[in-house]
C-alpha cells in the first residue's frame, strides 16, 4: 500500500509494532446456541481475559465473560441469540484483539455479514461493524427489521435488476432511519425466469462455469460507474454503516466485497477465502431451493452452477484486474473515476 505521508507511514509502523499478540480469532455459533471463540496465539501468552460488548466501542472491560489459562478456546453460553455481539480477547500483557461472528443474526436473511476483522498487508484490520454484504431483504418480518435496525444501518445498497426488485422489493424501516439506494447490475441478458424456461426444454449447455465466470469479470467491465458511486458513498462517514446485497449476497456482492477488501489493502487468499463462505451459508438453503427446481421440472444440478459461489470466478476476477488495469486500485481510479484521495480516506477510516 503506497502512502504519500511519512507520518501516514509512521503510524502504520506502530500498528505493527503494536499488533496483538492474539492471532487469527473466529466466532462460531455452536447448535445449542453458544459462541466458541478460538485463536491463536504466541508463545509468551499464558492467560487472556474475555470481554463483550454490543458494538465495537462498547466492550464492557471490567467484566470478564471467560478468563482462559493456557489454552486457546473458550465457549460462551447464554448470550441472546438474536442480537449481535462483539469480543475482545486480552492477554496478561499486549493489546488485545476484537472478534466477532462472521455470519451476522438478521432473520429472514441467510447471508448477511460483516466484512470487519479482515487483516492488511501492513498489518490493520478492517473494522467490525462498519460494511456489510448480504443476500436479499424482502423476505425481513418484524424481527429481522428490528435486528437490522440494532446494527446501526444508516444505508442499503441494492446492486439488483429492476425485475428482480420488482418480484422481491426489500423489507426497510418504515420510519425513513435507512436510506435505500439502487444501483442495478445485470450479468448481460441474464433473467432467471427466462433461464429456468430454457432449462425446462432442455437448454442448459450455456450455464457452467464458464457463464459464471463471464458474469464476474462483466461485472467489472461493464458498470465501472456504478463501482465510482458505490465507492464515493462509501468513503462518505455519514453511509456508514452500511449493507450492499444482490440477490443470494454471492456474486454480485462478492464482486463488491473484493473490490473493498482489495482497495483496503487485504491479501487475495483473504478475499478468496471470504469469497468462500458464501457457499457455508448458503449450504442450509439449497436443499429446498434443489426441491422447488424440481417442482418446477428442472433438474437442480443443472442450475448448481448459479445456486453457488464458484471458487473459479472469484480467481478470474482477481486475475483479470491487474492484467487488464494493472490492480484493483488503478482500477478505481482510472475507470470508475475515483481519486487517490477517496481511497485513502477510506482506508484511514475503515481501518485499525
Amino acid at each position: 500500500m503506497n502512502h504519500s505521508s511519512v507520518d501516514l507511514g509512521n503510524e502504520f509502523m506502530k500498528e505493527i509494532i503494536d499488533r496483538s499478540p492474539i492471532l487469527n480469532a473466529t466466532v462460531t455459533r455452536q447448535k445449542n446456541g453458544a459462541l466458541l471463540i478460538g485463536w491463536e496465539n504466541d508463545e509468551k501468552v499464558r492467560s487472556v481475559s474475555i470481554f463483550a460488548g454490543p458494538s465495537p466501542e462498547n466492550i464492557d472491560l471490567d467484566k470478564p465473560l471467560a478468563e482462559v489459562n493456557g489454552g486457546t478456546s473458550a465457549v460462551i453460553p447464554g448470550l441472546d441469540q438474536d442480537k449481535r455481539h462483539y469480543f475482545e480477547i486480552v492477554p496478561e500483557e499486549g493489546p488485545g484483539l476484537l472478534v466477532a461472528e462472521r455470519r451476522v443474526p438478521v432473520d429472514g436473511t441467510y447471508n448477511f455479514r460483516d466484512l470487519g476483522g479482515y487483516e492488511t498487508s501492513a498489518g490493520q484490520r478492517v473494522k467490525w461493524g462498519q460494511i456489510y454484504r448480504s443476500d436479499g431483504l424482502s423476505r425481513l418480518g418484524p424481527k429481522g427489521l428490528a435486528q437490522l435496525k440494532e446494527l446501526g444501518l444508516r444505508t442499503i445498497f441494492d446492486f439488483r435488476t429492476d425485475a428482480e426488485v420488482d418480484k422481491a422489493p426489500d423489507r426497510l424501516p418504515e420510519d425513513g432511519s435507512v436510506e435505500y439506494v439502487r444501483l442495478p447490475i445485470q450479468h448481460g441478458e441474464f433473467n432467471f425466469i427466462a433461464a429456468m424456461e430454457r432449462v425446462k426444454q432442455g437448454d442448459d449447455s450455456w450455464l457452467d462455469q464458464d457463464f459464471m465466470i463471464r458474469g464476474y469479470l462483466e461485472n467489472i467491465d461493464d458498470f465501472p460507474q456504478v463501482w465510482g458511486e458505490f465507492f464515493g458513498r462509501l468513503a462518505e462517514a455519514q453511509t456508514r454503516p452500511l449493507v450492499f446485497h444482490c440477490t443470494g449476497g454471492k456474486d454480485r456482492a462478492g464482486t463488491a466485497a473484493a473490490l473493498i477488501l482489495l482497495a483496503l489493502g487485504v491479501p487475495e487468499e483473504t478475499v478468496i477465502r471470504d469469497h468462500g463462505l458464501s457457499n457455508v451459508y448458503i449450504a442450509p438453503l439449497l436443499p429446498r431451493v434443489y426441491q422447488r427446481m424440481r417442482e418446477y421440472g428442472v433438474d437442480p444440478e443443472k442450475l448448481s452452477p448459479y445456486f453457488t459461489a464458484p471458487p473459479e470466478a472469484i480467481e478470474a476476477l482477481l486475475e483479470h484486474l491487474p492484467r487488464r488495469y494493472g490492480s484493483a486500485e488503478k482500477y478505481l481510479t482510472t475507470e470508475a473515476g475515483l481519486t487517490a484521495q477517496v481511497l485513502e480516506r477510506l482506508r484511514l477510516e475503515l481501518l485499525d
